[in-house]
């Protein structure tokens, strides 16, 4: 017995380049959205004070997605917690670009569930996964924008080839057998199509031609001495309605000097202290430690800037 989760200490997967098979695994597709851990504990009345959206960094949610707010308080059962993810369509792919816009354009979120951490005043994480799933299928009632994920077994070498054929992020590869442990763990695998990850936004520079507000992100990760390092630049993958609300989300962060522990090769920058932590997509790094052809996907409001690493 234990009290529910009043944090979002969540299990995370650490990037595998090396794809595989195994009996001992299952996979499941990589969704590309916000990660929410959604907390239930009430003693069987309306609900509404005792439900609770938490993202990674313990940003409340709950008022920012009424549509799984609703559905999770509509449950039967009215003690549990779940790990899953929050997530937008276009066509067949998850996309966070879409879901960072939801506030300005009509968009359907779905609620991706794929695993329980409490149930009924019990701590279930030092089960098997396997078992964990069996109690997350019989725990909630999945329909309209509550999903269960499914997996497969053993063949993640083949879901991996059809996930980068339909245009999929990739896959995570779970150990069937392992507990649920609140930290980064090779237990859990991310086998990518497409590289990407979050990186932290340090200076910006002038928009040229028939571009407004800004031209280009310059963009970071920390290392392990906690040294902002210098990633490159990302002049693409923008709206009009991003770069005005990148530019008034920036202003007030200027700053003299550069945030980055690296020189700099670039003239007409306005540097920025670096809180601000942008999702990107690129095809690879290159040898001097720069993205390759990046494009901007939205901003990250679930991560704190100190803890955007490179992933390796």
């Amino acid at each position: 017995m234990a009290p529910a989760p009043d944090h979002a200490h969540l299990m995370k997967a650490v990037l595998c380049r090396e794809t595989f098979s195994d009996p001992g695994w299952i996979y499941e597709r990589k969704l590309d959205g916000i990660r929410c851990l959604a907390i239930r504990d009430d003693d069987g009345g309306d609900g509404d004070g005792d439900l609770r959206m938490l993202s990674r960094n313990d940003l409340d949610l709950t008022g920012r997605y009424p549509e799984i707010r609703d559905a999770l308080r509509a449950q039967s059962g009215h003690r549990f917690a779940v790990d899953g993810e929050l997530v937008a369509f276009d066509g067949g792919r998850t996309s966070f670009a879409r879901l960072a816009q939801r506030g300005r354009h009509p968009t359907r979120v779905y609620y991706y569930v794929f695993d329980i951490l409490w149930l009924d005043g019990d701590d279930v994480r030092a089960l098997a996964l396997r078992a964990r799933k069996r109690l997350l299928r019989d725990a909630l009632q999945f329909g309209g924008p509550l999903r269960f994920a499914t997996h497969r077994n053993r063949d993640g070498q083949a879901l991996f080839e059809h996930a980068c054929r339909q245009g999929w992020e990739g896959v995570i590869a779970k150990r069937a057998d392992s507990p649920y442990r609140d930290t980064r763990s090779r237990d859990w695998l991310k086998f990518k199509c497409e590289a990407g990850q979050e990186l932290v936004i340090g200076g910006y520079t002038a928009p040229r031609g028939s571009r407004s507000d800004l031209g280009a992100l310059l963009l970071g990760y920390h290392d392990g001495d906690g040294r902002l390092r210098y990633a490159g630049k990302v002049g693409t993958g923008f709206t009009h309605e991003t770069l005005a609300d990148l530019r008034r989300r920036l202003s007030p962060l200027r700053r003299d000097g550069s945030p980055f522990g690296d020189r700099i090769r670039e003239t007409g920058v306005t540097w920025v202290t670096p809180t601000l932590v942008a999702e990107v997509a690129f095809t690879e790094w290159t040898n001097a430690g720069r993205l390759r052809h990046p494009r901007f996907l939205g901003l990250r409001e679930d991560k704190a800037a100190r803890e955007v690493v490179r992933e390796r």
